[in-house]
């Protein structure tokens, strides 16, 4: 249930706290002053559409917070959803909040969190359902009235099992069109597989090979700079020219210097120990050298062997992947692929089987769907034709429509008839009414008259909302084009309807905001040079003056009239109407 609403700087107001209680709040006020806009802040705080217009003149951004207590009967599903995005795990209480800036940004919050504003409409279709003057030409679109009968019918569960099937079947399809379509050109693609497979396999990669044939073509390339410097360094160290001793010749008469030292003066016996250290060093290094240098290799054909092998992998590497290990897997896939490809015949003969059972499955399902919906669709007609009846609309009828469309291609039904079928199910339905007695039954949207489209809509809404858990309904003017008379028969209506919702209403009419268990005016008011909406909730004598005032100009006639609505309408819930179906 709405229990606080705070808007700032929205349209024409400035700042605005408004507190409602369960029952049927009525709004009231001249056209203009401001009750709508407090019905399209709710629709923004909820999800809507919102823009930098809805910003009130002179300031950066508006504000709109609600504060929502949470019944039993959609705790469960809010309290979900609350976990899922951690937020809570156990609310009897909600906030919402939605900043319009005027760049046209909005920020959603969520007891204080930020949100996304996709979060701020999923909350909002347990919390409060609003039926606004655009909301009623929603139900003069065809397309609305099958989720309409559904939610009346109750078949979440029904609906959820048909869709499994209906999606499974259309993933089982993707995948048959798709090897249908492969083996059309199956030969052009298991040569093209089983080339590029033959090409990486004849290759014979091996993860590490790059950095190898690497170093090996460095080795062969410059092997006659790594000889000259070889032979050059094995001169120095250890053979010698007639003009430079080797550095070993020379370090061998260090040692035995050094020696002669530590014999002489054996506290320097470290001197004879470290150079014989690097005496060993270089004679262990004119080894290596040598057996280095006997190991180079002047071999032309093998650097273009080499370089060979590196082409190839260039090569693979711009055809299948930029390392080897990713060549190798892109073999490993094609060889996934050639494997499925050789199979296909037998997967397209298991899936076409599997097929079969899936259209029977959707047969069963559509038809539990089909038998429910026109189960509920004749006690929907009979409540709504009850309606009628409360809202004057003596003899009128309502008929739930359904047609099926043959299709060869379709599920076949118990009498052999093939019908098609879509992700809702195995017909398409449409609301028929005839608003005077004698008349053929049209569709919704070729009824003219005003006044009766308006309560045609209450009849269904009234009737929908009885199946309704969302706590709080939002009516926007649904009296447009009706009369006094009728005015008391919707306010009475409303009034039942809030038994079981709490009801905000927006009306124009004195005979049904008389029904009111709280009523509030909305005004107009120059502040400072600048219009500004204001709320005031009317007891007493200033809501008699109010439904004067909405009766015509004040006199003693309309306050008496105004006094004989009130006692009037507090007679007429003390025996309320019993609701149709």
């Amino acid at each position: 249930m709405l229990s606080e609403l705070r808007i700032e700087n929205f349209a024409i107001i400035d700042h605005l706290e408004l507190s409602f209680h369960p029952g049927l709040n009525v709004f009231t006020g001249e056209t203009g002053a401001g009750k709508s806009i407090i019905i399209d802040a709710v629709d923004s705080l909820l999800g809507s559409r919102a823009d930098a217009t809805q910003v009130r003149a002179g300031v950066e951004r508006a504000n709109i917070e609600a504060d929502f207590s949470i019944p039993g009967a959609v705790k469960k599903a809010i309290c979900e959803i609350l976990a899922r995005e951690e937020l809570s795990d156990d609310a009897t209480t909600i906030t919402l909040s939605r900043e319009i800036r005027l760049n046209g940004r909005s920020i959603a919050r969520v007891n204080g969190r930020t949100v996304s504003v996709g979060l701020l409409a999923e909350l909002g279709e347990y919390l409060v359902d609003v039926h606004g003057q655009s909301e009623h030409l929603s139900l003069l679109k065809v397309r609305n009235h099958l989720g309409l009968l559904d939610s009346y019918a109750q078949v979440k569960e029904l609906l959820g099992i048909y869709q499994k099937t209906y999606y499974a079947l259309q993933s089982l399809r993707h995948e048959l069109q798709a090897l249908r379509q492969a083996e059309v050109d199956v030969a052009r693609k298991q040569d093209i597989l089983t080339y590029q497979i033959n090409e990486i396999e004849s290759a014979r990669l091996r993860p590490d090979e790059e950095d190898e044939l690497r170093s090996e073509r460095d080795r062969l390339a410059n092997a006659e700079g790594l000889a000259s410097a070889s032979q050059e360094a094995l001169q120095l160290l250890d053979e010698g020219t007639p003009e430079s001793p080797a550095a070993s010749d020379l370090l061998g008469q260090v040692v035995s210097l050094l020696n002669s030292i530590s014999r002489l003066d054996p506290k320097q016996v470290a001197f004879s120990v470290q150079i014989q250290v690097a005496f060993d060093t270089v004679e262990e290094l004119a080894v290596a050298l040598r057996d280095y240098l006997e190991g180079i290799e002047f071999n032309p054909k093998r650097l273009d062997q080499v370089e060979e092998r590196v082409n190839l992998i260039n090569n693979l590497k711009r055809k299948y992947g930029e390392k080897i290990e990713l060549i190798l897997k892109f073999a490993d896939q094609s060889r996934q692929q050639l494997d499925a490809i050789s199979h296909a015949g037998e997967r397209i003969a298991a899936l076409e089987e599997a097929e079969k059972g899936l259209l029977i499955q959707l047969s069963r399902d559509g038809m539990a769907l089909s038998q429910k919906r026109h189960s509920a669709a004749e006690k929907l007609e009979k409540a709504v034709e009850a309606e009628l009846e409360h809202l004057k609309m003596d003899g009128a009828r309502f008929k739930v429509s359904f047609e099926e469309h043959l299709h060869a291609d379709g599920v076949s039904l118990n009498d052999g008839r093939r019908v098609a079928y879509d992700a809702y199910g195995l017909e398409t339905v449409e609301f028929l009414v005839a608003p005077n007695q004698g008349e053929g039954l049209k569709p919704l949207v070729k009824i003219a008259s005003g006044g009766e489209t308006s309560r045609l809509m209450l009849a269904i809404k009234n009737v929908l909302a009885q199946a309704d858990q969302v706590p709080t309904l939002i009516f926007d003017e649904i009296d447009q084009g009706i009369g006094g008379r009728v005015g008391a028969v919707v306010g009475r209506k409303l009034w039942e309807l809030a038994r079981q919702h709490q009801v905000l209403c927006v009306t124009h009419l004195p005979q049904l905001a008389a029904f009111g268990e709280s009523h509030l005016r909305v005004q107009k008011q120059l502040t400072e040079g600048r219009t500004v909406a204001q709320v005031v909730s009317l007891v007493g004598n200033e809501r008699v003056l109010e439904l004067a005032q909405m009766m015509g100009e004040v006199s003693e006639g309309t306050r008496r009239s105004a006094e004989e609505l009130l006692e009037t309408a507090k007679k007429a819930i003390q025996t309320p109407l019993s609701r149709g179906g």
